[in-house]
């Protein structure tokens, strides 16, 4: 269970503009509204494919708690629950997640937000390795100011024969030595070489501190699937692929007969946020794959990280990404802990909580 917060204050008395887009295999709940209105009025949670309803009543209880008028003398909430199916490792047919889970994960939600096998990435499998959590931010100087785009992923997709790192098509080759320790092991392994069709998902969360509207928004949204595809995704046929972007630049109060938006910035300065949206979704989805840790699930299965197959069976691999002039922050060389901070934001904070869920 990971749930996101805009904002410190009640998002839904307080609501910040918003976008998704979407890639449409997927369970989500409240993307219709959010197309239409373009603000959020909840926190954001990510949680598995049957903790959806769950997640979503506690989202309500908690709104309603926060604001007795909603349903009432005012309009319902809209909930936002995204999903991804961790049924390889996890249970999901015991539907374990509640809201108690939701409640937790809120209540302790902060700026130091933890990646790989935590919260709502617990279950989760990319390229045929352990995937979950990742996270990333960059800085960008617009018209000599500065702002902060970052991106929180829960990464559940791709094939380990696609898999690119920095441009290098690492897949190929650790596929090649999965293939070799099978054969000389004369047994299956926790790493896959299959050529299925990709059939997972991702959720890319991309926040900002730039004052964009919704247009503007769903235009940013739209560059996490450059980040996605620099991976080795090609948004497969049976893969659900959602990307969300907001602003914590200003709020849009529920009650307010108008709206005092700051000056947005022009559509032709856009650029550099839209750079730094690819650089953070694709950071955060190798983050996701590097911090993650190994797991045992139901029945057996098992997922290796991609920084205990690469120890084990590739450390020349290792090497490589620890050599990459852009990534070497990423893969230092004695630890795989590394400083992730999402959306130091000027004037709001966005913050999140990856609360821990076994799997199995």
């Amino acid at each position: 269970m990971t749930v996101i917060h805009p904002h410190r204050g009640d998002p839904f008395a307080d609501k910040v503009p918003e976008a998704s887009v979407i890639n449409g295999f997927g369970k989500s709940i409240g993307l219709v509204q959010v197309e239409e209105f373009g603000t959020l009025e909840t926190p954001i949670a990510l949680t598995n494919t049957f903790g959806v309803d769950a997640v979503a009543q506690a989202q309500i209880r908690a709104a309603v708690k926060a604001n007795p008028r909603i349903g009432r003398e005012w309009s319902t909430v809209n909930p936002l629950v995204f999903e991804c199916n961790d049924g390889y490792l996890n249970d999901i047919q015991a539907q374990a997640i509640t809201g108690q889970h939701f409640d937790e994960a809120s209540l302790v939600a902060n700026t130091h937000v933890a990646s790989g096998s935590v919260g709502a990435g617990r279950g989760m499998s990319s390229f045929d390795l352990k995937g979950g959590i990742g996270n990333t931010s960059w800085v960008v100087e617009i018209a000599r100011r500065r702002y902060t785009v970052g991106a929180l992923v829960l990464a559940n997709f791709g094939r380990l024969l696609t898999l690119t790192i920095g441009g290098v098509a690492v897949g190929r080759e650790l596929a090649a030595r999965a293939a070799e320790a099978n054969a000389a092991a004369n047994a299956a392994t926790s790493v896959a070489t299959s050529t299925k069709p990709e059939q997972g998902s991702i959720i890319m969360i991309v926040a900002t501190d730039a004052p964009l509207d919704a247009r503007q928004l769903k235009r940013l949204s739209l560059r996490a699937a450059a980040g996605l595809a620099r991976t080795g995704s090609v948004y497969g046929h049976g893969s659900g692929d959602i990307a969300l972007a907001f602003s914590t630049a200003y709020t849009v109060p529920h009650e307010a007969d108008f709206v005092s938006v700051p000056p947005l910035l022009a559509d032709a300065r856009l650029d550099p946020l839209f750079a730094a949206c690819a650089e953070s979704v694709e950071q955060a989805i190798v983050d996701a794959l590097w911090q993650a840790s190994f797991v045992t699930g139901r029945d057996g299965h098992r997922r290796l990280s991609l920084l205990d197959f690469v120890n084990t069976d590739a450390p020349d691999i290792a090497q490589l990404l620890q050599s990459l002039p852009r990534w070497k922050s990423l893969f230092p060389p004695t630890s795989k802990a590394w400083p992730a901070c999402f959306i130091p934001s000027r004037r709001a904070r966005a913050t999140a909580s990856t609360k821990p869920r076994a799997a199995g």
